[in-house]
């Protein structure tokens, strides 16, 4: 028997050991975080479902057709299943309560009928539609079957109340409809015994190929069991092997107020493995949903309370705790409790159990959001992901953008994976094998990508091009992949400066100023190149987004010229300061017409597009080129019209898997880093902070400071303006502080007013180090 203390340890990633929740007068972090936030019009990695920190299992509802932004749409009052996956382009497992006569068609999420006639999907009384982290419950119309779930991080929970003498069916579904629907390919259910079904799904889509194997197991014997393949329905038998869409049925004769419940779990790896998953992290729970609950709350409020915010506008509070809560919600555990996982050439490997192996769809310009996030308030967050990155690349090869499934997914471009390791290793996180990093990372930089037997696609699409000319010329690919490959060259060459290669670092260094071959100085942008080194001519600022081929990849000239995190001084130089200053301001005044949003994904629309990765430093670069106040009234701005706190309104564009979240949070506390924190020193630039304090409780297993807290005096809707500023008692009239000061504990007090302050942090020595300035790294 597993010890309760160290199963739950095992079962949340940041977890700590259970501890009973006691009711509180004051509301608690975890008590602000609203998962419901935002869910019109999200995509299928964010829903309001429960789960723990990145959590295997994201048992939610889907209400949605397979189509884009599929999965749980807050404005459709009807569901159709309970799914276990929510995984970019992965799901799998729905299940479904229902009565009366036996239907195995989902049904349509346009017609759902209160009755069985047209299909199981069933519309729900919306007023009953509660979440919070770890925890969801609706009352379903057909039946009025109050569900509940809630999770550990490979295992799920369903509690099903029924209200009246009813037959009941609780039905399994391989077939899940979401944004990029997979094809069975081989599929088995087995009935084990009277309480417990086992199976697996083998499923494919694209080059995303992989088997979810599961266990579930009912607190009460099944009255029946059968399977379904089409149309057909099979009775009374105990396996059914198909391909192709099929499902199972568990039978059960319900009494008044009787309560079914449901445990499931889940592995890439085999049966067995979804067993142990199921065992060790349910059995010391015993059958109680609310002790699952409360642990999962339990985790969820010690990891948002890390960050202790005081003051402003419950609204404000409300939206602080939803974006930290999103930053660690949407991407995935893909290894078992012992360690086991499957690796891209779908190899069944062993690593260690405190070192899980991490999916996701990319990291693609995270060092903006979600990696100083990390690497602040969570570096074994960090650390985890790095250790993860570097497991997938012993046995691929390469390392991963995500992965997806522990697959190389090719998306997006660059391989910002470098981005999060450097930073972590600058900022003393270091638990890892720094050789085989650097090995990694030079394979990498140095290495044209490859198409994978699987059809997926490892390491730099563009990348012989590049080697060759310094630049992606037209013909090949997208003009901007310049930019994002030439600052993964300034990270390994910052990494490689920081371990004494200085003959690699020389190299590198070099090449993370390649941003200048692609800017053409007659029009003071980044523009389109060909082969021959002649500009494309059929172009203009605001043109030419690509999603493949030439172009601007999701975005446009204005945003990309903005685009040299590592050197902002670097683009001053060449626009000029009055030109820099002027166009980023009068592209800000344009966009906020917009709420910095591109609808419909329309980039060329808008300068300021928030809503998506390529320019969302933007609103910080007037620290770098004297006009600090600009950096805070800009970051202001934002917070306030590209962030809500409805279901209708959370954030706009594509929040892509916490990295919205990540910079909300990073920017209401007044800090930010734009070169990524990849520095050999990294430092965290200064805005304006949307609360009076806050406090950081530092990792005290990498940092020796206990807690770092910024006080915003005065701050308010209208005061949003430094006038003044203090580091641990001593005048700061920079806008930025050293990372290792911020970690070593202490104070930074800015005194806020209505007005500028246009004399603080403005002088030419103020700006935050950058490559090509004399206060470089």
């Amino acid at each position: 028997m597993i010890s309760i203390k160290r199963s739950l340890l095992i079962a949340g990633l940041l977890g700590p050991a259970f501890l009973p929740v006691n009711a509180q007068q004051n509301k608690q972090p975890v008590d602000y975080a609203d998962p419901l936030l935002g869910t019109s019009e999200s995509r299928w990695m964010l829903n309001p479902g429960a789960t723990m920190p990145f959590g295997m299992v994201q048992l939610a509802p889907d209400n949605q057709e397979a189509v884009w932004k599929s999965g749980y749409e807050y404005s459709i009052n009807n569901i159709g299943g309970f799914s276990h996956i929510h995984s970019w382009t992965m799901a799998g497992l729905s299940v479904m309560p229902t009565v009366g006569v036996l239907n195995i068609k989902r049904g349509s999420a346009d017609n759902p009928t209160t009755g069985w006639t047209t299909g199981y999907r069933s519309r729900i009384y919306k007023e009953t539609e509660k979440a919070s982290p770890g925890y969801y419950a609706v009352k379903l119309m057909n039946g009025d079957i109050t569900t509940e779930l809630t999770s550990t991080t490979r295992a799920g929970f369903f509690r099903f109340s029924y209200p009246t003498d009813l037959d009941a069916h609780i039905l399994f579904n391989l077939d899940v409809p979401f944004e990029n629907t997979a094809e069975i390919l081989d599929a088995k259910f087995t009935k084990v015994s009277d309480t417990e079904i086992e199976g697996y799904s083998h499923q494919k889509w694209g080059w995303q190929e992989y088997t979810v194997h599961f266990v579930a197991r009912f607190d009460k014997p099944m009255k029946g069991f059968g399977c379904w393949q089409g149309d057909k329905i099979s009775k009374d038998v105990k396996e059914l092997s198909r391909k192709g869409k099929m499902g199972a049925y568990a039978d059960f004769k319900t009494t008044a107020g009787e309560v079914i419940q449901l445990q499931t779990a889940i592995s890439l790896v085999s049966i067995e493995q979804a067993r142990l998953n199921l065992k060790t992290e349910m059995d010391p729970f015993k059958w109680s949903f609310d002790a699952v609950h409360n642990n999962a709350r339990t985790v969820w409020n010690n990891l948002l309370g890390k960050i202790k915010i005081e003051g402003s506008t419950e609204e404000n509070r409300k939206k602080f705790y939803s974006n930290l809560y999103r930053s660690y919600v949407a991407r995935t555990t893909w290894s078992d409790v012992n360690g086991k996982w499957i690796d891209p050439n779908e190899v069944e490997r062993q690593s260690k159990p405190d070192s899980p192996i991490l999916g996701s769809d990319a990291f693609w310009n995270t060092f903006w959001n979600l990696n100083q996030l990390w690497t602040l308030v969570n570096p074994d967050v960090a650390s985890k992901w790095t250790r993860s990155f570097l497991e997938i690349y012993k046995y691929g090869g390469w390392l991963p953008k995500g992965p997806a499934g522990i697959e190389y997914s090719g998306i997006m471009e660059a391989e910002h994976e470098i981005a999060l390791i450097t930073s972590s290793y600058q900022k003393g996180i270091r638990d890892f094998d720094t050789n085989l990093a650097f090995e990694a990372m030079m394979h990498q930089q140095t290495t044209p990508g490859v198409v994978t037997p699987e059809g997926g696609f490892a390491g730099n699409k563009y990348y012989k091009s590049y080697l060759e000319l310094g630049y992606v010329p037209t013909e090949d690919g997208q003009v901007s992949n310049t930019l994002e490959y030439a600052y993964d060259d300034w990270c390994v060459g910052q990494f490689a400066k920081a371990i004494g290669k200085t003959k690699e670092a020389d190299m590198f260094m070099k090449r993370a100023d390649n941003f200048k071959n692609v800017w053409d100085p007659s029009v003071k942008y980044i523009r389109m190149k060909h082969r021959d080194g002649t500009w494309e001519k059929n172009w203009s600022p605001l043109c030419c987004t690509a999603f493949d081929g030439p172009g601007y990849l999701e975005g446009n000239a204005w945003q990309y010229s903005f685009f040299k995190p590592h050197d902002v001084q670097g683009i001053i130089n060449l626009m000029g300061k009055d030109e820099f200053n002027n166009r980023l301001d009068s592209g800000f005044v344009k966009s906020s017409k917009f709420n910095f949003n591109a609808d419909g994904d329309m980039y060329d629309l808008v300068p300021v597009n928030h809503g998506n990765q390529p320019n969302m430093q933007a609103a910080w670069l007037f620290n770098y080129s004297g006009k600090p106040w600009l950096t805070q009234k800009w970051t202001r701005a934002i917070m306030d019209q590209y962030y809500g706190s409805t279901p209708y309104h959370g954030w706009l564009g594509d929040e892509d898997e916490g990295q919205m979240g990540s910079w909300f949070v990073m920017a209401a506390m007044g800090l930010f880093e734009t070169d990524g924190g990849a520095s050999i020193k990294p430092f965290y630039e200064i805005g304006s902070p949307l609360f009076p304090k806050v406090t950081i409780t530092l990792d005290n297993h990498y940092y020796k400071g206990k807690t770092f807290t910024i006080e915003a005096q005065n701050t308010s809707k209208v005061n949003k303006y430094i006038q003044s500023a203090t580091f641990n008692g001593k005048p700061l009239n920079k806008p930025w502080v050293y990372h290792q000061d911020v970690v070593n504990g202490g104070k930074l007090v800015l005194i806020m007013g209505p007005k500028p302050n246009m004399n603080w942090g403005s002088k030419p020595g103020d700006a935050p180090p950058s490559m090509s300035a004399a206060t470089n790294n």
